[in-house]
């Protein structure tokens, strides 16, 4: 018997090419697809939609490393391979591509996210009444720029966002659609964020892998002498830390305002809403070797804060206060801003915090 992780944890195969599932719950679960009980007819879609049985035969005759060598042969070195902390869209179209259309077997069947330019429809998020509407997207390698237009057959587009500065990740729970993404670039050197969905799986993904490999072609030449395992890092980025806190101003003698905070690599910004287009304000977090520090807790004199659970990062020209509401959440900041403060600064990194220094 061969246990085929590679494939679908819990999945055991015969010599002979029979399936077995095992205990089935618990191979459905070990997905982290879903915690209820498998659907209906799951056995039979299994083996007949997902992957056919030559498949599991290969696999039980080969062994799961030859199955990788094959199926996973030709996967492009910027299409992203989901782990388990991901999202369950990614891990699903990931399996699908693998073994239902065969996309690393078949080089042709990569042409929606690798020929350099991608043009469709998504929802997108309207910045002021939050709506979502159907927008034209056109990625074009060429131009360096993703762009989308208000209408189909607009000549200018609505906003043109920069391959250098780009970055996209899942965003499912926070936009409340499973197939939801968030695309940030820089506009005037702060933040800008989009929100944009489609329907179908599929497209979605192949949007955001046709991203990657814009992100990947636009370093090789950026840096030309850099390896695919330097650049494949630096395509897309989850975000440190997400979630509320309370912060007060910097003459730290107004009251405390609960706000969403985004921690992006040396960018804490914070939102009034999740969902906000811009941040109402950013902080440069630098490097311990550059007078950065954080600590637990608020000065005893700080007043105003209705949450009990302190933080103060120490920059080299101030202090920021802020407070969370459980103290699980305090650790989670707090281990977030010490991984970053612990990180020696880039070269790069040091314009990016001369240019916050001089912000009016």
């Amino acid at each position: 018997m061969i246990r085929c992780c590679c494939l679908w944890p819990g999945l055991t195969l015969t010599r002979k090419g029979n399936v077995s599932l095992g205990q089935f719950p618990g191979s459905w679960r070990s997905l982290g697809l879903d915690h209820r009980p498998p659907p209906r007819g799951w056995y039979s879609y299994f083996s007949s939609t997902l992957c056919s049985l030559s498949h599991f035969k290969f696999m039980a005759s080969h062994g799961n490393e030859a199955a990788r060598a094959t199926f996973e042969s030709k996967v492009p070195p910027f299409y992203y391979r989901p782990t388990f902390s991901d999202c369950q869209l990614l891990r699903e179209q990931w399996i699908r591509a693998k073994y239902e259309r065969q996309e690393f077997v078949h080089v042709e069947k990569q042409e929606p996210y690798s020929t350099g330019y991608r043009e469709g429809l998504l929802w997108k998020r309207g910045r002021d009444n939050g709506q979502f509407l159907s927008r034209k997207f056109v990625l074009t390698e060429r131009e360096g720029a993703l762009k989308y237009f208000n209408k189909n057959d607009a000549k200018e587009p609505k906003a043109v966002m920069k391959i250098e500065h780009l970055n996209a990740t899942f965003q499912p729970a926070k936009m409340g659609h499973p197939h939801g993404l968030q695309v940030t670039y820089l506009k005037d050197n702060s933040t800008r964020n989009i929100f944009i969905y489609h329907e179908d799986g599929k497209e979605i993904v192949d949007w955001f892998n046709a991203l990657r490999a814009a992100r990947f072609h636009y370093l090789q030449v950026a840096f030309p002498g850099a390896s695919d395992a330097d650049l494949v890092p630096k395509l897309s980025r989850n975000y440190l830390k997400e979630g509320y806190m309370e912060k007060t101003g910097p003459k730290q003698t107004e009251g405390f305002r609960k706000r969403w905070f985004t921690m992006d690599d040396r960018r804490l910004m914070y939102f009034k809403d999740p969902l906000d287009a811009f941040a109402r304000g950013e902080v440069f977090i630098g490097s311990k070797e550059s007078g950065y520090t954080v600590l637990e807790g608020l000065p005893l004199s700080t007043q105003g804060h209705h949450w009990p659970h302190g933080i103060t990062i120490v920059t080299p020209d101030r202090k920021f206060l802020f407070t969370c509401e459980t103290e699980s959440d305090q650790r989670e900041w707090i281990a977030a801003f010490q991984k970053v403060v612990d990180r020696p600064m880039l070269p790069q990194e040091y314009a990016v915090e001369a240019h916050f220094k001089h912000k009016p």
